[in-house]
């Protein structure tokens, strides 16, 4: 007797790995550092325009001065848009990559090659040196969320998958919030260069804790073991075929809508600050911090929320779709920020439109695996990432000329406050109720 599709979701949701959440948690370590990485170039931003640093060095005979490059607005924004094609370049292979060599081997992989590029910021003079640098970031930096989304496809059952992706995704902002608090002491300090020199050591111990630790479970993957096979071989699917499912193109088009934003917050919120409230390096991180402080908390709350809402009586679908509504919703008053007076109304409002993007976030990369089989996810993923690093290599310049030309990011929030809700009503429309692409006969 054929089972129905629910019926193997029960059998899947049964299952309960021992030492999941060490994996969880090693999964979160990795997100922290990629977004320290990441960071670093945006912090620097307000001193990178041909201004001298006045350093306090701790050693003795360590330099009391240090020059920047000239970085105008366009410039910077050209930068962020090498880091994105590189990044929707790379993670057309990561996806594929990860899902032929597994997590094990795939995850150091990748998380070697984006630290090697970090490193190798302190080693330019140039604005196509940076651009080079950012370039080979975004290719490493490329193959996280697919490794790790898939790592979380093989070790967790689907009610508890939007959790641990919360918890993991939580990661970007620890690292975001790690990055204003140590960047701009290392830089006043040591200088600018040697901020980019300070997540090497954790990337090692990273690499070989992984290496040591991880293990696909029995040699399968969770939803093997739980009894949910597909009926086509991973092998006999070419990647391009699962572009013919209206269930990837939703899941990209929500990517290639939102994903902006959160670069625009990443990357543009020191300018913000600098540029808004006149607050320079040495004052940027408080209001940094809280910002990401409040989306690490958004991230596991919105990944908890559809299990709350099962609680409630919904199918865990539903719940999903539910709770991707509610953080659509709480984004939209980050449409009047452009014109604030107020930086700690500002902050208020950014930390609540960071946290509703980050259990956005926890959601939307959890619809890859509610749609398709494990087996597939990496390479789903990886398709949204490519929208998403698209979506951003198009937004970034757009940003940097806006900017150099009216000098208001009102148009930039606008933008970010609706970018979810239309991004919901394409994915609702295209996969409704996130109908699996491969369901059981």
């Amino acid at each position: 007797m054929t089972k129905s599709a629910s019926e193997t979701e029960n059998r899947v949701e049964e299952v309960a790995l021992s030492g999941r959440w060490t994996i969880c948690a090693m999964l979160f370590v990795a997100t922290t550092i990629n977004y320290v990485d990441r960071q670093v170039l945006s912090i620097l931003k307000p001193v990178l325009s041909g201004s001298v640093l006045h350093l306090q060095p701790l050693l003795p005979g360590w330099p009391t001065v240090e020059s920047s490059i000239n970085l105008t607005d366009v410039q910077y924004g050209n930068i962020l848009a090498a880091f994105q094609i590189a990044y929707a370049l790379g993670v057309v292979f990561a996806g594929r990559l990860v899902d032929r060599l597994g997590c094990r081997r795939g995850y150091p992989i990748v998380t070697g090659l984006w630290s090697l590029a970090a490193i190798g910021h302190a080693l330019v003079n140039s604005v196509f040196g940076f651009s080079v640098a950012r370039f080979l970031l975004g290719l490493g930096e490329s193959g996280n969320f697919p490794a790790a989304i898939k790592a979380t496809a093989e070790w967790f059952p689907r009610k508890e998958r939007a959790l641990a992706t919360g918890i993991f995704n939580s990661g970007a902002g620890v690292g975001a919030i790690l990055a204003p608090l140590a960047v701009p002491w290392v830089a006043l300090h040591f200088g600018w260069r040697a901020s980019f020199l300070v997540t090497g050591v954790f990337s090692a111990v990273w690499i070989v804790w992984w290496s040591i630790k991880y293990r696909t479970p029995h040699g399968k993957s969770l939803a093997t073991i739980s009894g949910q096979t597909s009926r086509i071989p991973v092998a006999s699917v070419a990647w391009w075929k699962l572009l013919r499912y209206r269930q990837a193109w939703g899941f990209m088009l929500g990517k290639f809508l939102t994903d902006p934003v959160w670069w625009f917050f990443l990357f543009w919120l020191p300018q913000y600050f600098n540029s808004r409230f006149k607050l320079d390096l040495s004052h940027l991180g408080p209001p940094l911090v809280i910002v990401y402080v409040v989306s690490m908390f958004g991230s596991i709350f919105g990944g908890w929320l559809p299990r709350g809402f099962t609680h409630l009586g919904m199918p865990l679908k539903k719940a999903r779709l539910t709770a991707m509504l509610t953080c659509a919703c709480l984004v939209v008053p980050i449409g009047v920020a452009g014109g604030l007076h107020s930086v700690w109304l500002a902050v208020g409002l950014l930390s609540l439109a960071a946290a509703a993007h980050q259990g956005w976030s926890a959601n939307i990369f959890t619809t890859a695996s509610d749609m398709f089989p494990a087996r597939f996810v990496g390479t789903v993923v990886s398709f949204g990432q490519v929208a998403g690093a698209l979506g951003g290599a198009i937004f970034q310049p757009v940003c940097g000329h806006i900017l150099q030309l009216t000098h208001s990011f009102v148009p930039l929030f606008l933008y970010s406050a609706v970018a979810y809700l239309i991004a919901l009503l394409l994915l609702r429309t295209l996969a409704p109720g996130l109908r699996e692409a491969f369901p059981e006969d």
